[in-house]
């Protein structure tokens, strides 16, 4: 049964923080059928970890709406090196856009989070109570404190001011617009570049860090926005939800997968020296799905386009 409208994004001032960003600007496409007029700042012109500058353009420009995809990410090496950085920025962006979004009166907010808000060792499938259970994986955890202070911001003004702020845990992101930097991406991006320059290369093997054991379960940043807007339209509660597919591969099978897509004939290794990280991360989201939402790209269409991104040269590397 269709979920009833509770937010009307037609005519409405929307602001998409981290437009840049692979899930910003996923968020920024969607939106492009809706009838909003998209509010964008690109980082130099405006730092939203700095609080006095990020309440003065909030305040200027108005928004009814507000997506909180920004934030200082990075895959294991980058989270592990950079502890402060991640924490630290993290922390400021939150606090300063939900705290701004209150006080210039936004009409609607939904915050993004990540998986790695879950204890490392939760139960499988991840529900949305699984939260706070248990230690988190050492080598993100920073990251995962300032999500979780992100979270309990958005719960907090919901409770003391009846700000209708919500917010949302992807899993694993790939897609349009990833970072590709050989040490600071995530698995999806590291592993297309690093098949992509083996196939220039005519390289007779790739190395695969870790022992390719774990389970992950990867999501396309256009059905992130998807849920997203669904969520800012159809969804007001206390509650924060999971964002996913249901479904999980090992990494050695996601590795084929995207060698498959990039063309890669030679052999795959793994450097079973790197670590592993969590045995298995698969979300529960039996709650999205009630409420009427589920992906739509299969995970060979899904790499397919992304692969075509970077050959077009629409990532980063940095």
């Amino acid at each position: 049964m269709a979920q009833p409208l509770l937010f009307d994004l037609r005519g409405k001032r929307v602001y998409v923080a981290g437009h840049a960003g692979m899930a910003g600007s996923a968020i920024v496409r969607r939106l492009a059928g809706e009838g909003c007029e998209i509010l964008t700042a690109s980082r130099q012109t405006l730092d939203l970890t700095q609080q006095s500058d990020t309440e003065r353009w909030i305040a200027q420009m108005k928004p009814d709406a507000v997506f909180v995809a920004a934030g200082h990410v990075g895959g294991i090496f980058a989270n592990d090196t950079f502890p402060a950085d991640f924490i630290t920025d993290n922390l400021a962006i939150g606090l300063n856009v939900i705290r701004a979004a209150h006080a210039t009166g936004v009409k609607k907010l939904l915050a993004l989070g990540s998986s790695c808000i879950y204890p490392k060792l939760a139960k499988q499938p991840m529900s949305e109570d699984a939260l706070l259970t248990g230690p988190l994986e050492p080598t993100n955890e920073w990251y995962a404190v300032a999500k979780i202070a992100t979270i309990k911001l958005c719960e907090a003004y919901r409770k003391q001011h009846d700000a209708d702020f919500i917010s949302a845990m992807p899993t694993n992101l790939y897609g349009r617009g990833d970072n590709y930097h050989p040490q600071n991406s995530h698995v999806p991006a590291a592993l297309l570049r690093r098949f992509h320059e083996g196939k220039l290369a005519n390289a007779p093997s790739v190395t695969v860090w870790g022992t390719g054991k774990p389970r992950r379960e990867f999501l396309c940043a256009d059905d992130l926005a998807d849920a997203c807007v669904f969520l800012m339209k159809h969804y007001s509660d206390l509650q924060f939800l999971n964002i996913g597919t249901g479904e999980d591969v090992t990494i050695a099978d996601f590795a084929g997968e995207v060698a498959r897509v990039v063309g890669y004939k030679g052999k795959i290794d793994y450097d079973t020296a790197r670590t592993d990280g969590p045995p298995q991360k698969l979300l529960d989201v039996s709650k999205i799905k009630k409420l009427g939402w589920v992906p739509k790209i299969n995970l060979h269409d899904g790499l397919a386009g992304a692969y075509a991104d970077f050959l077009a040269g629409g990532g980063r590397s940095t």
